[in-house]
C-alpha cells in the first residue's frame, strides 16, 4: 500500500506562485513546499520598463529564485512542466521527473497573445520577460546603429520607425519610454533625434479601453503629447500582418501598411497551453478559459488544487489580472494551505485595491491612488516606483533595491531639495510604503535641516 504524499506542488514562479511560496514559508507550513519554474530568475513585470531602459539593475527587477528563497526551506526546481494530471494528482516535468501532491497551486500566468494574427508571432517582438527585453534592447540599440550609417533615406526611415501594436497600459508605456530615451539613444550615436518615429497601433477607437487604468486616460493623453518625440495614436487599426519590414492593418476598410523593421506586440494576452489542456469543462471556465475559482481560491472540481493571477478568475467577482491582485491571491492561497493542513476553515480571499500605476515616461506617470484622487507627472513616478519596490519579494531584497533607487532617483538628480521634499513626503503620505518613508524621511531632515543651517548663517 502506497503512502500517502505530503507535499505542495506550486507550478509558476510568478507572483501568486512565488508570494505563496513566501508566505508558507513565513507562516510555518507544516508540509514540504516545491516550487517549479522554467526559469531561473523571478521577473518583476511592472518594473520591466526600468530594467530595459537602464534605471534599474537585474538583481532589483529579475533577482533569482535561489536568491529569493534562500532559507525558506521551499525547494526550487528550474525545469518545465510538461502535463498536469489531475486525477493522479501528478506533475511531469520535461527532464523526465515527476512529483505527486497533496495539494497543487496553479501560477503559470498567461502568455502572449498574438490573436492568429499572419506573421505576428515570427516577426514581432514581444515585453514579457528578461529575455524579452535584452532582445529588444539589442534590436533597437543595432537599428539606431545601422540607421546613422546608412545614406538611404528610406531605409532609415524605416530603421527609425517604431510599431507599437495595442493601446492598453502596456503598449502606452512602452510608447512613452521608447518616446523618451530613443532620441537621446539615436543623438549619442550622432543621428537626428527628430527623425525617431513611434506609433501606436490601437485596434480600438480609444486607448486604455476596458483597461484598469481606463480612467487615467484624459491625463495619458495629455503626457504623451509631451514625450521628446511625438507619438502617433492611430485609432481603429486592426493589425493583419507583421512581415520583417512592415506592418499591415485595416481601417475604416481599407488594407494600409507601415514600413518598420520594429514591431513590439503589446496587443493582449492568451491563456497558458497547460491551463487549456486541464481537463476543466468550458462551463467550469469564464470566457477567456481561465479557471473559475471559489472564493477560497480552489478549483471547483478538485478542492486540492488551489489557483491564481492570470489563471484564475473567482466566482462572482471581476478582479483585473495585475500584480497587486496576484500576490494578495498568493497570501490568501498560503493561508488556506495552511489552514488545509491544520483542519481549519479556509477563508475567502479579500483583494484590496490601492489604485493604478501607470508609467508615461521615463521620469512620468500617472496615480489614480484608492480611486479618490490623482496624481500626475514627477511625483506619480516617485509613488509608482516606490510602491513597487516596497512590494519587492523579501524585505532585505526590497530594502536594497528600494534604498539603491532612491538614493539615485532623488538624491543625485541635482533637484531643488524643498521642492523634492514636498512631493516625496506626499507620496509617501499617501501610499504609505513604510521602506520608502523611512528612507526618504530620514534623508529630507538631513538635507532640509542642513538647508536651514545655510541661511541661517
Amino acid at each position: 500500500m502506497n503512502s500517502p504524499i505530503y507535499q505542495t506542488v506550486i507550478v509558476g514562479g510568478g507572483f501568486t506562485g512565488l508570494f505563496t511560496a513566501l508566505y508558507l514559508a513565513h507562516e510555518h507550513y507544516p508540509r514540504s513546499v516545491i516550487l517549479i519554474d522554467k526559469n531561473e530568475r523571478f521577473c518583476f513585470k511592472p518594473l520591466l520598463y526600468e530594467y530595459f531602459s537602464g534605471d534599474l539593475d537585474a538583481f532589483q527587477v529579475v533577482p533569482r529564485f535561489s536568491e529569493l528563497l534562500k532559507g525558506s526551506g521551499v525547494i526550487f526546481v528550474k525545469d518545465t512542466v510538461q502535463s498536469i494530471d489531475l486525477h493522479q494528482q501528478e506533475v511531469k516535468l520535461a527532464s523526465g521527473t515527476s512529483y505527486n501532491y497533496s495539494n497543487l497551486v496553479l501560477a503559470l500566468g498567461s502568455v502572449t497573445g498574438y490573436h492568429h494574427v499572419e506573421g505576428a508571432r515570427e516577426n514581432a517582438l514581444p515585453f514579457w520577460t528578461q529575455e524579452d527585453a535584452i532582445a529588444l534592447d539589442n534590436h533597437l540599440r543595432d537599428c539606431l546603429q545601422r540607421a546613422v550609417q546608412t545614406q538611404d533615406s528610406e531605409q532609415r526611415r524605416k530603421l527609425l520607425t517604431v510599431a507599437v501594436v495595442g493601446g492598453g497600459a502596456s503598449g502606452v508605456e512602452m510608447a512613452a519610454t521608447l518616446a523618451d530615451f530613443l532620441p537621446h539613444w539615436y543623438g549619442a550615436l550622432g543621428g537626428n533625434s527628430q527623425e525617431i518615429r513611434i506609433v501606436v497601433l490601437n485596434h480600438g477607437k480609444e486607448i486604455l479601453n476596458g483597461d484598469i487604468n481606463e480612467q487615467l486616460r484624459e491625463i495619458a493623453e495629455g503626457e504623451l503629447k509631451k514625450r521628446t518625440v511625438l507619438i502617433e495614436m492611430v485609432m481603429g487599426a486592426e493589425v493583419t500582418a507583421v512581415r520583417t519590414s512592415e506592418v499591415e492593418y485595416k481601417r475604416d476598410n481599407r488594407v494600409e501598411t507601415l514600413p518598420t523593421y520594429t514591431t513590439i506586440w503589446t496587443a493582449g494576452t492568451s491563456t497558458h497551453p497547460l491551463i487549456q489542456d486541464l481537463p476543466i469543462p468550458q462551463e467550469h471556465r469564464d470566457r477567456h478559459g481561465r479557471l473559475l475559482v471559489t472564493p477560497t481560491m480552489q478549483l471547483l472540481d478538485f478542492p486540492e488544487v488551489f489557483v491564481g493571477g492570470d489563471c484564475a478568475s473567482v466566482q462572482n467577482s471581476s478582479l483585473p489580472p495585475t500584480a497587486q491582485v496576484a500576490y494578495q491571491q498568493g497570501a490568501t492561497i498560503a493561508r488556506n494551505l495552511k489552514a488545509l493542513a491544520l483542519g481549519e476553515d479556509l477563508k475567502p480571499v479579500k483583494v484590496n485595491i490601492r489604485g493604478t500605476l501607470l508609467k508615461l515616461g521615463l521620469n512620468d506617470a500617472a496615480a489614480n491612488l484608492f480611486n479618490v484622487f490623482e496624481v500626475v507627472g514627477k511625483p506619480a513616478h516617485l509613488i509608482r516606483q516606490g510602491t513597487y519596490l516596497t512590494l519587492l519579494p523579501t524585505p532585505i531584497h526590497d530594502f536594497q533595491a528600494t534604498s539603491e533607487w532612491l538614493d539615485e532617483e532623488i538624491f543625485h538628480r541635482h533637484l531643488d531639495p524643498q521642492d523634492v521634499g514636498k512631493k516625496v513626503i506626499q507620496a509617501v503620505e499617501v501610499v504609505g510604503a513604510g521602506v520608502v518613508g523611512v528612507l526618504v524621511a530620514r534623508k529630507l531632515i538631513n538635507m532640509l535641516g542642513s538647508e536651514d543651517k545655510h541661511q541661517k548663517a
